[in-house]
C-alpha cells in the first residue's frame, strides 16, 4: 500500500465489503483531511454503516485498502483502535450501571489506571452536562442523555479521529443542537470527525465536505455548496392544482429548461432545477398554456434534499435507521 498524504486522517481506495453475493460497499474511495468534519450521506442500506465499521476495524476489509493517519487498517488494527473513537447508532452503555460507573469501566477497559479513569470520567461528565445525573442508572436516562454519554465514552482516550454513525437519530431538535455544539467543539480542539447522517440539515450545518453513497458506491463528493450547484443555481418549487398532472408538467419543464424536474409526492408538485432564475417565468407561462394550473410557486436556492433526490432517486427517511450488517 502506498503511503497516504500527511494531511489526511483517512485515506481509502477501492474499499469493498461483500455479504454473500451482495456488495454492501462497492469500490469506495475516501479522503478525509485532518481537522475537518466529513459527512457521508446515503439512503437506508446504502452502505454507510458498513463503511464506518470497516475503517474502525469492526469488519474485515474484503477489497481495497485504507489507512488512518498513515497506519494501515488491515495490517495494524490494534494501532488503529488507539487512533479512533466510535459512536454507533445504538448506545453501547450498560443500563444497569450509572453514568459514572460506565465511564470508569470504559476507562479501565481501555487501559487507564483506577485514578486516571475516575478523573477522566468526572471530566467527561462535566463536559457533557451530565453531572447531576452521574449517579443515576442509565435505564433512567432520556435518549439524548444516552447519546451524550455514548459520545463521552468514545472520547475517554482523546482519539484524534472520531466516527459518528447517525449520532443524533431519534433526538429532539434541542438535544440535536446540543450535540452539534459538542461536535463543533471537538473539531475546534483538533479532532477530525467522520459523520454519517440522514439529516440533511445536519450535514449542511456541520460538514466541510460530503460524500453521497448509494448502493455501496460513492456517487458524488464536494462541499455542500458544490453539491447544491449540481442541481442548478436556483430551484423553482411548484405545487400543482391537480397532482395527476405531474407527468405532463414534467414534460413541459423538460421542453423549457432541458432538465428533469424532481417530483415531490408529499406536496403534489415538482422541484425544477434552473440554471437561470429568469427561466421560472418561462416555465410558469408554458404550464398555463398547457392547461396545467398551479397553486403555488417559489424560487429559492437548491437544498441538500434536492441534491439527495437528484443523485440517489430516493427521499430521505429521517425516522428510519440504516440496518447495520
Amino acid at each position: 500500500m502506498t503511503s497516504a498524504p500527511t494531511d489526511l486522517a483517512v485515506h481509502a481506495t477501492g474499499l469493498v465489503k461483500t455479504f454473500d453475493t451482495h456488495r454492501a460497499v462497492d469500490g469506495v474511495d475516501l479522503d478525509v483531511r485532518r481537522g475537518e468534519v466529513f459527512g457521508v450521506l446515503g439512503p437506508n442500506g446504502a452502505g454507510k454503516t458498513t463503511l464506518i465499521r470497516m475503517l474502525a476495524t469492526l469488519l474485515p476489509i474484503d477489497g481495497g485498502s485504507a489507512s488512518i493517519f498513515g497506519v494501515d487498517v488491515r495490517d495494524q488494527p490494534h494501532m488503529i483502535r488507539q487512533l479512533v473513537g466510535v459512536t454507533g447508532q445504538y448506545a453501547s452503555v450498560d443500563e444497569d450501571l450509572t453514568a459514572r460507573e460506565n465511564l470508569r469501566l470504559f476507562g479501565r477497559l481501555q487501559g487507564l489506571g483506577s485514578a486516571p479513569s475516575r478523573s477522566t470520567a468526572d471530566d467527561l461528565l462535566g463536559r457533557f452536562g451530565l453531572e447531576e445525573a452521574a449517579d443515576r442508572p442509565i435505564k433512567q436516562f432520556s435518549g439524548g442523555m444516552r447519546r451524550r454519554l455514548d459520545l463521552a465514552a468514545s472520547l475517554i482516550t482523546r482519539p484524534p479521529l472520531i466516527f459518528l454513525d447517525e449520532p443524533t437519530t431519534g433526538l429532539d431538535p434541542r438535544t440535536r443542537g446540543q450535540m452539534w455544539d459538542t461536535i463543533r467543539a471537538l473539531v475546534a480542539e483538533g479532532c477530525t470527525v467522520l459523520l454519517t447522517t440522514q439529516y440533511l440539515d445536519e450535514a449542511d450545518q456541520l460538514a466541510d465536505r460530503i460524500a453521497v453513497i448509494d448502493h455501496g458506491r460513492k456517487v458524488a463528493e464536494g462541499t455542500p455548496d458544490q453539491l447544491k450547484s449540481q442541481v442548478g443555481s436556483s430551484t423553482l418549487q411548484l405545487r400543482l392544482a391537480d397532482p395527476a398532472g405531474t407527468d405532463a408538467a414534467g414534460a413541459v419543464v423538460r421542453r423549457i429548461v432541458g432538465e428533469h424536474a424532481v417530483p415531490t409526492p408529499e406536496s403534489g408538485g415538482l422541484n425544477v432545477p434552473l440554471a437561470d432564475a429568469n427561466l421560472a417565468a418561462d416555465v410558469l407561462i408554458a404550464l398555463r398554456e398547457a392547461g396545467l394550473p398551479i397553486l403555488a410557486a417559489t424560487v429559492q436556492k437548491p437544498t441538500l434534499d434536492e441534491v439527495f433526490l437528484a443523485l440517489t432517486g430516493s427521499p430521505t427517511h429521517h425516522d428510519e435507521m440504516e440496518t447495520a450488517r
